[in-house]
């Protein structure tokens, strides 16, 4: 972990630690995605739209939720045209 003595140490903008595809983040979650597959139309706004890369696509094209790294912020579902992904809450 970096530090910093002043503010002006500090980088201008965010600086990653870190590649994002290696931070878990399915701890802070209280909905999670699910991808309806019957209503799906494999446009896949859904994987573009996800700031965490927590939407795959499997070998038959469909999308599919990495769950490790969804942190539930519903993205996904509101982008999605179809109305394709539900947001349900856990536990």
């Amino acid at each position: 972990m970096m530090s910093y003595e002043t503010v002006e140490d500090l980088p201008e903008a965010p600086l990653a630690t870190r590649p994002s595809d290696r931070i878990t983040t399915a701890s802070w979650r209280t909905f999670r995605p699910v991808i309806r597959l019957e209503a799906c139309t494999k446009c896949y706004v859904c994987w573009k739209f996800c700031p965490d890369v927590a939407i795959g696509i499997d070998k038959a094209g469909w999308p599919v939720v990495l769950l490790d790294y969804c942190k539930g912020c519903g993205i996904c579902a509101e982008e999605c045209k179809p109305r394709a992904i539900d947001m349900v809450k856990e536990g």
